[in-house]
């Protein structure tokens, strides 16, 4: 079957139904006879932008990242100032806290930017580590994010 092919039902499907594991999501596609390896899946997952995000329910689901018309900067500001709840910087590193669910979601938009500022991201279910090249320009990352934090939610 051509990739093409596949990561259009893969989208499909995920907009369809809360599917929330790679097994859910192999299940869903055999079920519309398309037969894939859990690497492939996990390989579109990547190359799609495919992330877990709460839904209305509160459930864990994937999710396409898209920023829509806004720009990825101001897509990253925004969510910055809606989820993250701490910043902490220590040496290289900047560790973000953010509302439950919402770490991985953010670090696929740091990812994304590529910004030089950021080595790699790592993420969990609402904590981020940012590593930065070195320690001054981990301070410098610092100063933006705090910029665009939002002092009622931070604790």
């Amino acid at each position: 079957m051509k990739k093409s092919i596949r990561q259009a039902r893969i989208e499909q499907l995920i907009n369809q139904y809360p599917i929330g594991t790679q097994e859910e999501l192999m299940e869903h596609l055999e079920e519309v006879g398309i037969q894939a390896t859990q690497a492939t899946i996990s390989r579109d997952i990547r190359e799609m932008q495919i992330v877990k995000a709460q839904d209305g329910h509160g459930h864990l689901r994937y999710t396409i990242f898209k920023a829509g018309n806004r720009s990825e900067e101001e897509h990253l500001k925004e969510t910055i100032n809606e989820v993250v709840t701490g910043l902490t910087r220590v040496e290289f590193v900047n560790i973000l806290k953010t509302l439950p669910s919402n770490g991985n979601l953010l670090a696929a938009i740091f990812d994304d930017l590529n910004l030089p500022e950021i080595a790699g991201t790592l993420a969990g279910h609402d904590t981020i580590f940012i590593i930065s090249p070195n320690a001054q320009v981990a301070e410098k990352l610092h100063d933006e994010i705090a910029a665009e934090m939002n002092p009622e939610i931070i604790h």
